[in-house]
Order: structure tokens, then sequence, then C-alpha cells
């Protein structure tokens, strides 16, 4: 079957003392001696702008007045926040008023030339502009109320996983 390979021990050199070792080198302490370690480990987690109570006190004991900074840095942090979504949603609201602006700005003279070709005699391209615009008009509303209530379903999907999660 397979082949054993014979090692041959070489003999230690010269200057390596040969001793064995004695009894009491060789015996293990007993069990009532044998010394235990102990490893423990421990895991906090928070999440939040503030960390836990126990841990603001001990923050306060490393150094005085160090949890009411934690505090203020986190009401100084809470306060911009709220202000950048407050400048996101009045940018928000500026862009949907522009739009409206030029949205009837547009269908106006969409609308008045169709009139005006009509009253040249063109009635079935007239009719037409008319009615292409009006489709558009009411394609861009449908299509924004679908999207809105998109949205709002994606956020309460999000919202209710975020409660289960927790």
């Amino acid at each position: 079957m397979g082949r054993r390979k014979k090692f041959r021990q070489s003999p230690l050199p010269q200057s390596a003392p040969q001793s064995t070792p004695s009894m009491a080198e060789t015996q293990r302490p007993s069990s009532s001696v044998a010394a235990t370690r102990q490893i423990r480990a421990e895991q906090r987690i928070f999440s939040g702008p503030l960390p836990p109570p126990e841990a603001l006190e001990k923050y306060n004991q490393i150094l005085p007045g160090l949890a009411d900074r934690i505090v203020a840095m986190a009401e100084g942090q809470s306060k911009h926040r709220q202000h950048i979504e407050q400048l996101a949603i009045s940018a928000k609201v500026k862009n949907e008023r522009r739009g409206q602006y030029l949205a009837f700005i547009l269908a106006a003279i969409t609308l008045s030339g169709s009139f005006w070709i009509i009253s040249l005699g063109k009635s079935p391209e007239g009719i037409a502009g008319i009615i292409g615009t009006l489709v558009t008009l009411a394609g861009v509303f449908i299509f924004g109320r679908w999207s809105q209530r998109r949205e709002l379903s994606e956020k309460r999907r999000a919202l209710l996983s975020e409660d289960t999660e927790s």
C-alpha cells in the first residue's frame, strides 16, 4: 500500500547536555493548586443621539460637566438637522410652485396657438393642438398623484419595518 518513510534522528550536538528530567520536574501541580483564568466580555449597544443615563454618569465621573456637554452637542445637532430639513422642504415647495407656473405659461401659449390656428381656418390642426395640450396636462396630473401615492406607501413600509425590527 503506502510507503512509510523512516526518519533517522541525528545525535545531539556535543555541546548540548543530555540529561533526563527529574520526577519533580515532570509532575504537574495538583488540582487544588491549579490556577483558573476567567475571561469576561461585555458589549452594550445603544442607538440615538444620547448614551444611556448610566454612561452619562460615568462620563461625569471621568470629567465633571462632560455629560452636560454631550447633551448640548446632541441638542445642537438636532437643531441643525431640523434646520436643514426645513430648508429642503422650502426648496421643494419653491421648485414645485415654479414648475406649476411654467406649466401654466406653456399650456396657455400652446392653447392660444391652437385657437389662432383654428381662426386661420385649419381646424383639424388646431383641435389636435388643443387635445394634445389637455391630454398632456391630464397625464402630468395623474402621474404626479400616482408618484405621490407610491412615495407615501414606500415611507409607510419603511416605518413599519423599522417598528417591527425594534
